[in-house]
């Protein structure tokens, strides 16, 4: 009797545990086109503490010839009265037309196979009227969307910023155009020749009668002068800062020996002037000069030199003259700028247009 009431109790268990066992299949569209998708939600119901493995499928795994998984969800879990129920999503497509007969899922409970129930799938073809197939058109390639800011805004800011250069530029060369002119003037004159110089100088010594002053020093220390500056101009050395006898010796390569005899007196007399105290008579003052003179004469050169002399700029010319030069740069620098700009917006405009 025992044997009997523990059999009956097994098997009452068992009952009850398979009551509580369900898989159930849903299909939410048994109708599709060509290449359209359709979702089955496959759903187990089972105790709390049973074990449930969902079939799996590989990408693009025919579940039937004509129908390919494509991708299958996560588990999701709820838990119901004395129990739970999971269940999970598959993504199924086809590219053929016909009805296909779906076969039962298969759901794996504690090591025991339970299965929904099968479904069916009518895929349709799409109709193509062949008379007018000059208005369908073959598959497009995949493309970009037509406007990104990112990739637009280099060069709008850069097309901003040359277009301010530009105008910056043409503001420093309104401020150039205005801007009065530096006119640098040049005037040509006409140098006096050394022995010129020299008898202008000589005139005036005449003119003030410095001959027969009394202050003899002075007499002989201006005509020594000029006759110094004279032989400095003439034969390119320096003569004012030489002694009396070094100007002669220096002299005696170029000049003859008898207005050197004249020179050298001359110079003996002005040094003991100057320098002895020496006092001479009128006619040795006059002779003297007229030594100096035929000296000059036997030696001057008759050519005559014309210079050109550039006047100095003014304070406020030179500050002119700088501003100019500083327009002047400044302009060619945001010009050279702004085609660095402009290249490298070209660039850019075919690159995004895939031209390059």
């Amino acid at each position: 009797m025992k044997r009997i009431l523990f059999v009956i109790s097994l098997i009452s268990i068992a009952v009850s545990t398979m009551a509580q066992v369900g898989v159930q299949a849903k299909i939410d569209s048994i109708q599709i086109l060509i290449g359209q998708q359709v979702h089955v939600t496959l759903t187990a119901t089972t105790p709390t503490d049973a074990t449930v493995v969902f079939p799996t499928f590989k990408p693009r795994q025919q579940l039937v010839p004509g129908v390919e998984v494509l991708s299958a969800s996560e588990e999701q879990k709820e838990t119901i009265d004395k129990g739970q129920r999971l269940s999970r999503i598959y993504t199924l497509t086809s590219f053929d037309g016909n009805l296909y007969y779906l076969p039962p899922f298969k759901v794996k409970v504690n090591g025991k196979d339970y299965q929904s129930k099968s479904l069916a799938l009518k895929v349709l073809e799409v109709e193509v009227d062949t008379t007018k197939l000059n208005q369908f058109f073959g598959p497009r390639d995949v493309q970009d969307n037509p406007f990104q800011w990112s990739d637009w805004s280099p060069i709008f800011w850069s097309s901003i910023v040359m277009l301010l250069l530009l105008v910056v530029a043409g503001y420093l060369y309104v401020r150039l155009r205005d801007n009065k002119p530096i006119i640098k003037s040049f005037k040509i004159v006409k140098r006096l020749l050394p022995h010129q110089k020299a008898m202008k100088e000589i005139e005036q010594i005449k003119a003030d009668k410095m001959v027969s002053s009394e202050n003899q020093k002075e007499y002989y220390t201006k005509l020594t002068d000029t006759l110094r500056r004279y032989i400095e101009e003439r034969y390119k050395f320096s003569a004012m800062e030489m002694t009396s006898s070094e100007i002669i010796d220096r002299l005696t390569q170029d000049s003859d020996q008898q207005s050197l005899d004249e020179l050298r007196q001359l110079f003996n007399t002005a040094d003991l002037v100057k320098f002895a105290k020496y006092s001479t008579l009128i006619n040795e003052n006059d002779m003297n000069l007229v030594n100096a003179i035929d000296f000059i004469n036997q030696t001057k050169l008759e050519t005559q030199v014309v210079e050109e002399e550039k006047p100095q700029l003014s304070v406020a010319d030179q500050r002119t003259l700088k501003a100019r030069r500083i327009l002047k740069w400044a302009i060619g620098s945001i010009l050279t700028l702004s085609l660095l700009i402009l290249a490298f917006v070209v660039y850019r405009l075919l690159v995004l247009t895939d031209v390059m």
